[in-house]
Parts: structure tokens; sequence; C-alpha cells
């Protein structure tokens, strides 16, 4: 075991002693011989990824248990068939029709036993559900769809019918650039209408997301909150099947744990491993890193509906008060670059203009006096308890914002819960500020205004900043409904100068996403554009065996 290269000096029975008490004994995880154990650093909020917008509750689910009716084609940068094999824009893209692949299969399971194939029945129940309020779904465990209302797709649909029973035809509002971009994410999920009606017809609706059908490649079996998740192989999935058998979550939040049962091959692929460590687990022969270029962007929102955060002057204030340069170097060890606005390099409207407040304490205290603040103020910063990819220790962040307003004579509190418990709270506008932040969901520029600071997702929790400027939504409505690519890059320009004027919130680092992994484990995908994707993994060992009859 190669502890020391991590920098951990531990005995070997203190290592046992760390990883017994990640979870009962009756519930440990033993290596599988035909799957792959994944350590997960969450509980899902549900098996639907409609309902929310967690990266953890995507990675748990949605390229494992549903399809969608396209995907994005990360290399070719374009859109792919998937539960459609053909599509067309009618009335200048005011209609949308989708021819549907035949022969898809959905899950059989010990309390569901389909008794059709896909067909434009479910893709109609999956859309209407979110889309129509007096849907019999539309309510079912919470009644909140946070993407398709944070992107304006709840409004943009005006209809979605059945032709016939492959062909389902989608009318819209108006013309939108970004209308297939938002089909081919993680959220646009196809669920099983016949499963539906079954479940009303038991009085069980609420089992829809809980105990989940779909036509993905892995089939759920098995959640025992803060445990472990447990999939099989789809053998009838429409697509060539996995090639694992098994899939297990083991649900390790700390980060230190899932280092370590990494190391002692009880998992086989972990999340966010501790970047200050990137270099030294890497060994080749035993661990091995991956890392992707993953748009995404960490913030500080400030609850603008709260005093003093609702005076621009103090929002610009602690802005200028930060060290963003010293946080880059502290909490992501170099593999980050400061965040210039609030678009990732990555995205084809970036700008090279850098639109955020430089360090600058001496301006900071100027302009809490004009606020009216000379002698400070006290409030509270929440900090997540999870790595995520773009901020992979938000506890240390606080505390390195924390020193900094120290400086200028402001007193910050931290505060964290439970994962689950606080993204509620913070869907219940509890918070004084936050550090968070957003991974993109597809290519579009969109993606990261929408979500993060138009009025629509102030009702869903997706804006921390709870900011609503009419005039910002119009200006994003614009973008959205031009064709000229050009046009659109600079109205995305202008929206981040609003931004920058406004400051709803501080844009501080684009990150890196990095995996650490078994070195006999393959194929295990985490695209540029939405969550974790198992369809491919495989390990070493059990290919040769394959290949060989089982012969080693």
């Amino acid at each position: 075991m190669r502890f020391a290269k991590l920098g951990i000096v531990l005995p070997l029975a203190t290592v046992s002693a760390l990883l017994s008490g990640c979870s009962p004994a009756a519930h440990e995880v033993a290596p599988l011989q035909e799957g792959i154990v994944y350590c997960s650093e969450g509980n899902p909020e549900s098996f639907n990824p409609q309902l929310g917008t967690s990266g953890t509750t995507i990675d748990a689910s949605s390229a494992q248990l549903y399809d969608r009716l396209i995907d994005y084609d990360d290399e070719q940068q374009t859109f792919v068939p998937a539960l459609a094999t053909a599509w067309q824009a009618l009335d200048n893209g005011r209609r949308y029709r989708f021819t549907l692949r035949k022969d898809v299969a959905f899950h059989d399971t010990p309390w569901f036993t389909p008794s059709r194939t896909l067909n434009a029945e479910d893709v109609v129940f999956s859309f209407r559900r979110w889309l129509n309020e007096e849907h019999p779904y539309h309510e079912v465990n919470g009644g909140n769809y946070p993407f398709f209302t944070a992107s304006g797709l709840n409004k943009l649909i005006t209809d979605i019918r059945a032709v016939d029973t492959h062909t389902v035809e989608f009318s819209l509002a108006r013309s939108d650039s970004s209308f297939l971009a938002n089909l081919a994410t993680d959220f646009a999920i196809v669920l099983s209408a016949e499963y539906g009606a079954e479940l009303l017809a038991r009085g069980t609706p609420e089992q829809l997301d809980k105990r989940p059908i779909g036509t993905g490649p892995f089939v759920f079996e098995d959640f025992r909150k803060d445990l472990i998740i447990r999939y099989t192989r789809h053998d009838d999935y429409w697509r060539e099947p996995a090639a694992i058998k098994q899939l297990v979550y083991s649900i390790t939040q700390s980060a230190n744990k899932r280092m370590l049962k990494l190391l002692t091959g009880e998992c086989d692929v972990i999340p966010y491993p501790l970047v200050e460590e990137l270099a030294l687990l890497d060994t080749g022969d035993e661990i091995k890193i991956t890392s992707t270029v993953n748009p995404n962007i960490a913030f500080w929102a400030f609850n603008t509906e709260r005093p003093p955060f609702d005076n621009e002057k103090v929002r610009r204030a602690l802005a200028h008060a930060i060290n963003r340069q010293a946080i880059i170097q502290t909490i992501y060890n170099g593999n980050a670059r400061l965040a210039t606005g609030v678009l990732p390099e990555t995205s084809w409207a970036y700008s090279p203009v850098d639109l955020t407040y430089g360090y600058n304490p001496e301006r900071a205290r100027e302009l809490l006096i004009e606020a009216g603040y000379s002698d400070g103020f006290s409030f509270d910063i929440w900090a997540m308890p999870v790595q995520r990819a773009y901020n992979p220790n938000a506890q240390k962040m606080a505390e390195l914002i924390q020193a900094d307003l120290a400086q200028v004579g402001v007193q910050a509190n931290i505060v964290s819960y439970e994962w689950n418990a606080f993204r509620r709270r913070l869907a219940r506008d509890e918070h004084e500020s936050v550090l968070i932040g957003w991974i993109a969901d597809n290519a579009d520029p969109d993606n990261f205004f929408r979500p993060l600071l138009s009025c629509a997702a102030l009702n869903v929790g997706t804006n921390r900043a709870n900011w609503c400027d009419p005039k910002f939504d119009d200006l994003l409505l614009r973008a959205i409904t031009v064709d000229s690519l050009e046009e659109r890059k600079s109205l995305y320009h202008e929206a981040e100068n609003w931004v920058y004027r406004e400051v709803p919130l501080v844009p501080i680092a684009n990150s890196m996403r990095f995996q650490a992994f078994r070195s006999d484990i393959h194929g295990v995908e985490v695209p540029a554009y939405g969550g974790l994707n198992f369809r491919h993994a495989y390990r070493q060992s059990q290919q040769h065996e394959t290949a060989t009859g089982g012969q080693r």
C-alpha cells in the first residue's frame, strides 16, 4: 500500500480502523469481479433528474437509468440521435418533429413488467408532467422542476403531441436557439407512461421517482441512504449493453475516506480526489488520474433581497475585499483559472475582457463607508459540505474569504449543513451569501445566464443571488431569438457587463474536473456536458476473461 505517496503516513491498523468506520460492517462493499464500485460523495435527492439540479443526483441517475431524445457529441460538437432517430424544424423553428426509435425496451423489474416498448405516449407523458400543472404527476414529489423553469422551457413549449405511435411534435411560443441544446441535457429524460399509469392505479405515484424505470443501460435495484445504491445491467438495452453486470455506488461523503477506499481496493473509482494530493496519487501502476475540461464556474452569491446585500456598493466592496488569486492557488493548487466573468473560456461567447473586481482592500473600505457601513457588519457565508468539480473545498475557501473580510472590518460566520439539507435551505432562501457554482448542461451560453440569474430562476432555487432584473431578462430573451452567432455573442458580452455592474455574484474560478480510479478500470466517461456515464466502463481482467473464454 502506498499511503506515503499521498503524504498520509499511517500504521496499517489505523488505516483499517478508518475504513471500518466508513459504514456498518453488514453493508461493506466487496470488490466486484463483474462490476465496478464507485464511491459517491453524497446521496441523490431522487432518482429522477427532472426534479433537481444537483450534480450528485445527475451522476447517480441520468446516464445510468435513462435516455433522451437526442444527445450531444462532445468531439463533433453536434447533436446526434438517441431515442429519436431524426428530427426537423418546421414553421421557422416554431415546431419540431421527432421520429422515435423502434423496439426500445424499458426496464423489467420485480415491481414493474412493461407490456410494450417505447412509443410517443412515453415522450408526451415525460414532458407534460412538468409542463402541464394539471397533469396528475405534476405535484408528485414536490412539483418543482428547476431546470425547465430556469431555462424557460416551461414557457417556450406550448404543446407536445403524439403525431402517431413513433412521432412526436413540439409547438413553441417562438423560435429559440437553445431549444435543441436543452433537449440534449441530462434533465430531458424519457419516463415510462405505462409505469406511471400503473402507479396511479396502485395509489403510489411517488414511487415513479424512487423506484425508477427507464430505458438506460442500468436497472435500479436498491438504495439505502448514506450507504449504497445498486444497479444491474440492462441486458435488453437498445444500444450495445454495458460491459459490466453490476454497478454499485458506495456513498462516502468524506474525501479522505474515499481516497483510502480507493487505495485499499474497496472503491474502483472516486470523484473529486483531493487536489493537493493529485500528483502523488497518480502512481500509474495502481492508481490513475484523469482530468476533463469541464465548463463550470465557482462563485460567491449574495442574497440581494437581504440587507446589506440589496446595496450594490456593499456587493462591490466585498468583491474588492477578497484575494481571488490567493484562493485559486490555495484551493485549486494551480488546477483552475481565475474566472473573468460568468462564462468560462470554453464558451463560444466568452469575452477576453476581464469583468471582475480586482483585490483592493482600500477601495473596499471606501465603498463600505459610502454605503453607510464604516463600522462594518456581520453576516453568514454558507459553504457546501461536499466537493464539486468547480469547488473542491468550499469550507477552506470560506475561511480564506473570512480572513480577507476581517481586514476591511467585516465579520463573516461560516455555515454548513448536510448536502441535501443545505440545498433545501438554499431553496428556501435562508442564506445571506453562499459559495456554490454551476456546471454547464450544454454548450449554449444561455445555460449559464438564465439558470443562474434570470427572474424565472428565482422560484426554483437556482438563482442563489435572488437577483431579478426584467431588463436583463429581456436581453437574454433577445440572445436566444436571433440566429446570427455574432449577434448572439455581442448580446452575451452585454450580459457580462450587466452582471459586472450589478454584482449579484462574484465569479471566482473555472476548474478542471478530476477523477481517480484503479488502473484496471477503463472507459468511465466524464462528458464535458452532463454527468458521469458508466455505459462503456469495464475492468481489464473482465475483458480478458471474455476474450479468452474465461481463462486467464
